[in-house]
């Protein structure tokens, strides 16, 4: 297990997104002799400078980060610079997507061994498993990976997730590797498809179907990260409360007027909407759906009280204004 008193640098892999900023800043806070290297391929000149924190902008190549696993030997690894399927990363292709999800994860876990890492952890999304009518009710990690057979787009995160499952086990007597599927990470900082779809005034809501949802506080889920990086062992983990809520009461929570109409017209209308609102097309599959995942796994080492954040806190905090 990874000692946190012992560790001197750390490598934050997608350090200019929303959570890995709020991890960065958890991190400097409790465990200030630790020298934190925060790596991005976006600009990251608008984050406050600390003296623990290094940030390097740069392009994810293999050369690029062979360097800074030579120059820093970092003891652990925050892999969570996976690319989402937002509106500003809709300048890339599914090809590209690919080459920078899967591709980039492979590099990094390759250099994580060959550096000799001592633990490392990747972050995937409960979407892996897809919105599908057979699905039981609660999901557990042992499940099928589904999300690409319907849906293309979801290929790249889903051949990410299973690259990464196939090495942790390949390398477990050698490195420590955790593979984290967390449900809908909602907060001020992040910009995700679910919030805006949350928050849109335009977003069509089934009238005849009130599925539910789980939904984790950003700070909740940057607390879970830097905890298991110290006290969880190997392993494939969903993270999710134990609570969940229906999409209408979610909505109502936040202030956000429906839309209400038919199931069977959910997609016709959700299409005149998109120049209002651009959204992936899998996210409907999960107002379709019911997709709730088990973290008792997870809880065996963290506990099962380890959420500041009830569902309908972290959903107030998104109120509309």
């Amino acid at each position: 297990m990874l000692n946190y008193a012992k560790t001197q640098n750390l490598l934050i892999i997608g350090a200019a997104g929303g959570l890995a900023q709020i991890t960065i800043g958890l991190l400097s806070k409790h465990y200030p002799h630790i020298h934190l290297v925060g790596v991005d391929s976006r600009s990251m000149d608008h984050l406050p400078k600390k003296p623990e924190v290094t940030f390097i902008q740069m392009s994810y190549t293999r050369g690029n980060f062979e360097k800074i696993f030579r120059d820093y030997s970092f003891d652990a690894v925050f892999h969570l610079g996976r690319l989402s399927h937002t509106k500003e990363n809709d300048k890339y292709t599914l090809t590209q997507r690919l080459d920078l999800n899967v591709m980039g994860t492979s590099r990094i876990l390759d250099l994580s061994l060959k550096f000799k890492v001592q633990k490392i952890i990747t972050l995937s999304t409960y979407h892996v498993y897809g919105a599908l009518a057979d699905n039981p009710v609660f999901i557990n990690e042992d499940a099928p990976l589904r999300a690409s057979i319907k849906y293309p787009e979801l290929r790249d995160v889903t051949e990410m997730d299973q690259v990464a499952t196939s090495w942790m086990w390949k390398h477990q007597g050698e490195i420590e590797t955790l593979v984290m599927r967390p449900c809908n990470i909602i907060g001020p900082q992040i910009n995700n498809s679910i919030t805006r779809y949350l928050r849109s005034r335009y977003a069509p809501v089934p009238i005849d179907y009130n599925p539910m949802f789980q939904f984790i506080h950003e700070f909740d889920m940057a607390r879970v990260l830097i905890q298991s990086m110290e006290s969880v062992p190997t392993g494939i983990y969903n993270i999710a409360p134990s609570e969940s809520i229906s999409l209408r009461k979610a909505r109502e929570l936040i202030g956000a007027p429906a839309l209400p109409m038919p199931i069977s017209l959910l997609s016709p209308a959700a299409k005149l909407f998109k120049y209002v609102w651009a959204y992936p097309d899998y996210l409907l599959d999960y107002v379709r759906f019911s997709c709730l995942i088990s973290s008792s796994s997870l809880g065996k080492y963290l506990g099962n009280d380890l959420y500041r954040f009830k569902t309908r806190e972290a959903l107030e905090l998104l109120k509309l204004k």
